[in-house]
């Protein structure tokens, strides 16, 4: 009986990724870039120790299509790292892709070179790999370029969503062929693919995305015929079919370090996977990412705000955090707040880096009520007293009415 195939599974390493960060004095290097090299050392030692076969990098090397040479010589020292340990490959994401068709992608230097253990997969296909515990297949769907899958395609005269509908009618069709193709192989099979699987639960990609997605359904990769489905793309992790027995894991490994504070309560890590025809099993990996914290606090209704908000600073540990504070205020709590204390407190606390304070100042009931308040009856002032309070429209409706006969009342004569 042969041991199931080690494989480890990551993406979205991002190299180049600066914000929220300094310079680093040991290497000149952006302190956040040296945060995303050592989520790869991470990567590269826990390969190491737990004796990896195969490595499957998910696509998404580096923050933008033309990385500088710096970040390109670090990249490159880390994937030679783990070639020396098992064969490699290396899917092209949408951050990999040249800016145009003339150019090289960002890590085509790799097969150029024809380094030894690893594969630049930019091209729909399969390949039968050599591992110490045994062979497997592995296919590899690359992020869908909208030129390549339009070539056998007539799309004259077809509109936007026309075409889109095509575009993933032609996917599907590709990602059929590799499965059918795969099925001839009794050995292991994993498909790895870079791109946006319907259902999926995005993130912060949104926000540095480079391209136009064509999302996959899921029932096109959601197949038997698949032992393990590597993605890459989306940098929240998740398994879109958890819970299921008739199809494989289809899993996203998310990306291996934070970016901003919309990933703020993201794990981030890798997926280590134990691959086996029909009986897989992997766990999720968790890496030491920067933590991103955010402090919220209400001083509305505070009489010594400042002192408030270092109460809440203490609550919390922020010691090699990037952090960020937002406050709610009305024009007098805010005049009494001490901002450079708050600061200071930030930095005493050990924080990586203070993102920003945040003030939303609540505006005065007259502001709120809209301009020329005196030329309102009584009922019209309350009811948008009401409306600036945020009172349910019911509940408005009774106290007006509760109100009208107070305001009806006529008053003693005079």
């Amino acid at each position: 009986m042969t041991s199931p195939i080690r494989v480890l599974h990551f993406a979205d390493s991002h190299i180049g990724m600066e914000n929220y960060g300094k310079t680093d004095p040991a290497s000149g290097l952006s302190s956040r870039v040296v945060d995303f090299l050592r989520r790869m050392d991470e990567i590269v030692e826990y390969a190491r120790e737990h004796e990896v076969d195969l490595t499957i990098f998910a696509g998404d090397a580096f923050k933008t299509r033309n990385p500088n040479p710096t970040f390109q010589r670090e990249f490159a020292h880390r994937i030679r790292d783990l070639s020396l340990l098992a064969p490699i490959v290396l899917l092209v994401g949408n951050h990999d892709l040249p800016p145009s068709t003339l150019k090289a992608s960002s890590i085509e230097i790799y097969d150029t070179l024809q380094v030894p253990n690893v594969w630049v997969a930019y091209d729909y296909e399969g390949r039968v790999i050599d591992t110490k515990r045994g062979p497997v297949y592995v296919a590899t769907a690359p992020y869908p370029i909208r030129a390549r899958l339009l070539e056998r395609l007539s799309t004259t005269g077809h509109t936007i969503a026309q075409t889109d509908e095509l575009l993933q009618t032609e996917l599907t069709r590709v990602l059929e062929a590799l499965a059918t193709e795969a099925d001839q192989h009794a050995m292991p099979r994993l498909l790895t693919g870079h791109f946006t699987v319907g259902g999926a639960v995005v993130g912060s990609e949104r926000g540095i995305m480079l391209g136009r997605d064509i999302a996959v359904s899921k029932t096109s990769i959601a197949d038997d015929r698949w032992d393990y489905v590597a993605l890459g793309h989306i940098h929240k992790h998740q398994n879109l079919t958890v819970g299921r027995i008739d199809a494989p894991p289809v899993v996203y490994s998310g990306s291996i370090e934070r970016i901003d504070f919309g990933e703020e309560g993201d794990p981030k890590g890798f997926c280590w996977v134990e691959l086996d025809r029909d009986a897989t099993e992997w766990r999720f990996v968790e890496l030491s990412a920067r933590p991103f914290i955010t402090l919220k606090a209400d001083l509305r209704r505070s009489h010594n705000p400042t002192q408030d908000a270092l109460l809440l600073i203490d609550k919390h540990r922020l010691h090699q955090a990037v952090v960020r504070m937002i406050v709610q205020f009305t024009p007098e709590s805010e005049a009494r707040f001490n901002e450079l204390a708050i600061r200071n407190a930030i930095h005493q606390a050990g924080a990586f880096y203070f993102a920003a304070l945040k003030k939303e100042v609540e505006q005065p009931i007259r502001a709120r009520l809209g301009a020329n308040p005196e030329g309102l009856t009584p009922p019209e002032l309350l009811e948008r007293y009401l409306i600036s309070k945020q009172i349910d429209e019911t509940r408005r409706v009774d106290l007006l009415e509760a109100a009208d006969s107070i305001f009806n009342i006529e008053g003693p004569e005079r």
